[in-house]
């Protein structure tokens, strides 16, 4: 990737960090799924106005905006909101920070221009190591119990992987469309679920700090934050743009550090040194710097 990708990747996991911010908010006064659709339905709306204003249109594809809208939305985010009922959010975590290895798997499989490489393997598996230390040893508490939720969010991931290759065949389309088209797909998706699980008509109204961290929620995380995502997908494909899942613990826990005055441990700086590391592997620039210095012959030229 050029820097302008890494730049968009930065942003992006600017915005999915601040997330967890806005999510700590509204949680107070709503439940896991209501949040999920006012997300959604908020940023469709939003989106859908944009590209009005633009003068674009939505493609008549909703088998295909349905699937996108299923796999990288509604699927892994019930699987991860039902995990970490059971288990600690750092194991629910570490776990959705695997994405980028099964990506790199089901992108050889299903791809012919994203191919496994030892860079790419080696990389993701010293950034997860990186989001490992992050979290810290409690988050590995009770990790042969609760196998079901573990699994669960296995599969999230993979359900992230297979939306990163599947949102390939969007990209010849605007990522304006193509976020505003999968996103209001998932939010025809959990209207009839969340009226099954939380009847959210029957909830107390919320109060101005709630809206407003369901507005920055939706709107920063989400609207902006996939016009992002499928722009890096076009530009850099499914395995560049779900390196995002190792940079999220990173904005996360330093816009908890600047935001909630929370505090810096020396764990979170490794952490934070080996998901900088790993990313310097998947691009190849690491290992270039180690080829030039190391490997070149004596008296001979510094490679190119």
């Amino acid at each position: 990737m050029g820097r302008r990708d890494w730049s968009l990747l930065l942003a992006l996991s600017v915005a999915w960090g601040a997330s967890f911010f806005f999510g700590k908010l509204a949680l107070r006064e709503l439940p896991p799924l209501t949040i999920a659709l006012g997300r959604f339905g908020l940023a469709a709306l939003m989106l859908l106005a944009v590209v009005r204003a633009a003068g674009l249109r939505i493609p008549r594809r909703p088998a295909a905006f349905l699937l996108m809208g299923l796999l990288n939305n509604v699927i892994p985010f019930c699987l991860l909101i039902w995990a970490q009922t059971r288990i600690s959010s750092g194991t629910a975590a570490i776990l959705n920070a695997s994405t980028p290895l099964f990506t790199v798997v089901v992108a050889h499989v299903l791809t012919r221009d994203e191919r496994m490489t030892p860079a790419r393997v080696t990389g993701t598996a010293v950034g997860l190591a990186g989001v490992a230390v992050m979290m810290g040893a409690d988050a590995f508490h009770g990790l042969q119990a609760e196998i079901a939720a573990q699994l669960a969010c296995v599969a999230a991931a993979l359900s992230y992987a297979f939306a990163g290759v599947f949102g390939r065949r969007f990209a010849r389309q605007s990522p304006l469309v193509t976020a505003a088209g999968q996103l209001a797909a998932s939010t025809v998706v959990l209207v009839p679920i969340v009226g099954a699980v939380d009847a959210p008509w029957r909830l107390p109204h919320p109060g101005p700090l709630t809206w407003a961290a369901l507005g920055g929620i939706a709107l920063i995380s989400t609207a902006l934050g996939y016009v992002l995502y499928f722009r890096v997908l076009r530009t850099s494909g499914a395995t560049n743009v779900l390196l995002v899942t190792l940079l999220i613990p990173v904005t996360a826990t330093i816009l908890g550090v600047g935001v909630l005055g929370e505090r810096l441990e020396v764990r979170q700086i490794v952490g934070m040194a080996l998901i900088g590391g790993g990313l310097l592997v998947v691009d190849g620039r690491l290992g270039r710097l180690v080829r030039c210095r190391w490997w070149r012959p004596a008296g001979g030229p510094r490679p190119v």
